[in-house]
Parts: C-alpha cells; structure tokens; sequence
C-alpha cells in the first residue's frame, strides 16, 4: 500500500507540472419537464406518508442533479447509502419532537439542556453533513473526502461560541440598565406591591444595537470559516482543496446585500404609498361622497397594509438572491484543487436575481407547479457559469488521483465503517 503511494507520488511531476492547460464548461443536461416526474412523486409521496419519505426523496433528487451535472464531460455521482439518510431523519426527527413536547409542557430544564447541547452539537453535526456529503460524490471513479479533524473543526466553529457570550452580554446589560427588567425577570411582584413596567431607554437599545451588530459579524465568520475549512480539508486523491478568499470579502458581499434590500423596501414603499394614495384621492374626488366611499377608503387601507407587509416579505427576495450569486461567484472564482485545477466563473448577479423574480411569479402564479423548472433554470444558471481549467488534461491527472486513492484504501475503509447521520 505504501509503494503504491510512493508510485503515485512520483508520476505527480509529469502531469501536474505540465503547462498545458485544458479549460472544461461544466454542463447540465437535464430539463424542467424530467425534473416534475421525480418533484411530482417525491411530494405526493411525501404526503401519503406524512413526510416520512423526505430521506428517499433527497437521495432521488441528489441523483438526479448530480447525475446531469458534467464536470470535464463526466458525470458527478451520488453515492449515499439510503440506510443513512434514513437513520439521519429518524434521529432528527425524534430529537425535535423531544424538544416540542418539553417546551409545550413547561419543562424549562429541559428545553435548556437541549438548546446548550446542540450549541456544543452544531459544529459536530455540520463536520459529519460535510463528511457524508463529500464522502457520497463520485467523479470519474474519484471519492471526494473531507478530511477536517474535530480540533479544527471546533476551532473553526468559535463564532457560535461568541454569539452566545454576546448575547449572555446584552441580557446582563439590560438588566443592569434597568431595574424595573431585573424585577420583572425575577418572578411576580409580592401581593399588594405596585407593578413596575419596564422602560426602553436610549442605551438599552444602543446595547441592543450593539448585539445585533456583533451577531451578524459571528455569522459572516462562521459562514466564512466553515466554507474555507470545507475547501482546505476537502481531498481528491492525496490533494487538498485552495482557497483565496479572506473574510472582508465575505463582509463586502453581505454589506451590498444590505445595500439591495433597502433599496428594494424603498422601491417597494413607494410604490404601495402612490397606489394606495391614489386610490384614496380618486373615491375622495369622486360624486357622491358618503359612507360608501368611506367604507371603501378603510377597505384600501387595510389591504395596503397587508399588501405592504406581503411586498416586504416578497422584496427580501431580490437581495437574497443577489447574495446567492455573489457569494456563488466569489467562491468559484478563488477555489482550486491544489496546482492541478482551478475554476472561473462568469455568474452575473443581475441575470440571477431576474431569472429569480421570474421564476418566483411563475411560482406563485402556478400555485407552486412551476417550482421544479424554477429549479432545474437556476441551478442550470449556476453550474454552466463555472468553467474548470486542468494541468495535462482531464483523464491523465483522473488517472494519477485515482492511484493515489488506491494508496489510501486503509482510510477509505475507515471511514467506511463509520456511521454518518446526517444527510
């Protein structure tokens, strides 16, 4: 085993040294219509059985996708046991149902525990999706591992652990800052003693402020140093992924994703005060003025306060999928394979959150039958947007990984015997 590693070793310098480099446009072969047949069976199936078939209907889906996907004309392979994803549903599931009937039944130690312990949980829980997830894609006879150690990957996971202490940090300084909170958080006033109700003041909410702040800057880093960490650990053969990116370019992204979304909820304000405003100006001017009018004025009032909230929900959708192109494209274009590969990508964020606006009318519109072709338009969107560039072509440097794998068959068997929850 390890003269075969040493043998893949020494072919690594003819191939991955070459500079001859071949560029490969990642393709998607399937369509909408193909896609409905396995969405159409996976969601009455999910309903006959009371959404007990999630697990297979994941797997159906993974299939599909990565079975259409052509990475250098080859295609990707889902390869994940179905008992897995079973046992990984069941344990999910028993767990939530667990915490809704102690927190439904006032068992507030309970519900305690259980939140402490998924804090400590959530990085264990992400590592082993990651490993299960990397561990059941196949290309060209390649497994993919993810070969982070649990040090790392608590190391990595500290911004969970701050945005508990930031918030432990506002709760005392709240009631610090207010007596009258302190009180009330200690239980009912005695009998006959005068009720004393809270008041928000100016520092309370700069504290507050403050925490928000500092809770959206521990979610940029975690969201950082768990994709940084899933492309450095992440192996081919004997090669580890590269990566480029450092954190203020995620902070640049989730900075003008804010930029959108305020621009959006403007967009969106204006246009419900004109049209509302309109309305009520035109029944105000018309003949006849009376109760009826009035009956209307209050009838466009409510519906524009509800359209207004209903548009609101709708314009965060812009900016989200601003961010999801960004952010697609950021990756892409400073991710690599080692010396042996790296990527382009051309995703434009305009065309995506177009094609996204597009699709979610036509969603709407069907009553959610059009959601499989929305899919299928913008995953096809994504992958055909990247373009990977290889070192002495496709199959030679397939070859040279796949002996390397061979050399590994001790860790691959390993993490074989291994039980991976978490689909």
């Amino acid at each position: 085993m390890h003269h075969n590693t040493q043998g893949g070793a020494a072919e690594q310098p003819s191939v991955f040294m070459s500079q001859n480099i071949e560029a490969y446009p990642m393709e998607f072969t399937g369509s909408g219509g193909e896609y409905f047949r396995v969405w159409i069976v996976n969601v009455l199936l999910g309903i006959v059985t009371l959404g007990f078939y999630t697990p297979w209907a994941r797997r159906r889906t993974a299939m599909y996708f990565y079975g259409h996907s052509l990475v250098a004309h080859s295609p990707l392979e889902f390869t994940a046991q179905q008992r897995k994803m079973v046992l990984g549903f069941v344990l999910l599931a028993l767990i939530s149902i667990a915490y809704q009937i102690a927190a439904k039944t006032g068992q507030d130690l309970a519900v305690g525990l259980m939140l402490l312990a998924g804090a400590v949980l959530a990085p264990y829980l992400w590592a082993s999706a990651m490993r299960f997830r990397l561990g059941a894609t196949r290309w060209k006879g390649l497994r993919l591992q993810f070969s982070a150690s649990w040090k790392e990957v608590y190391l990595a996971s500290w911004p969970v652990f701050a945005l508990a202490l930031v918030w432990f940090g506002v709760f005392f300084g709240m009631q610090m800052l207010s007596p009258e909170l302190a009180q009330a958080l200690d239980g009912p006033a005695a009998s006959g003693a005068p009720k004393v109700k809270p008041q928000f003041t100016a520092p309370m909410g700069a504290l507050l402020g403050l925490g928000l702040l500092l809770s959206i800057l521990c979610f940029i880093r975690l969201e950082y140093n768990y994709k940084s960490l899933l492309v450095l650990r992440a192996r081919l053969g004997n090669e580890h992924g590269r990566w480029k990116p450092v954190y203020t370019d995620f902070v640049k992204v989730w900075l003008a994703t804010v930029a959108v979304f305020i621009a959006c909820v403007l967009v969106v304000w204006l246009a419900v005060t004109a049209l509302a405003g309109g309305s009520i100006a035109m029944l105000l001017m018309s003949k006849g003025a009376g109760k009826g009018n009035i009956f209307w004025i209050i009838v466009i009032a409510i519906v524009g306060v509800i359209g207004f909230f209903f548009l609101l929900l709708l314009a965060s959708a812009p900016a989200r999928a601003y961010r999801e192109a960004r952010m697609f494209q950021l990756l892409w274009n400073n991710i690599g394979v080692s010396q042996i590969a790296r990527f382009k990508c051309n995703l434009r964020a305009g065309r995506f959150v177009r094609l996204r606006l597009k699709n979610m009318v036509l969603t709407l519109l069907t009553l959610g039958f059009y959601r499989p072709f929305a899919r299928v338009s913008e995953y096809r969107m994504k992958l055909e947007s990247v373009t990977l560039h290889i070192k002495g072509g496709a199959d030679q440097v397939a070859g040279v990984l796949v002996r390397q794998q061979e050399g590994g068959l001790g860790d691959a068997l390993a993490d074989a015997a291994g039980l991976d929850l978490i689909g």
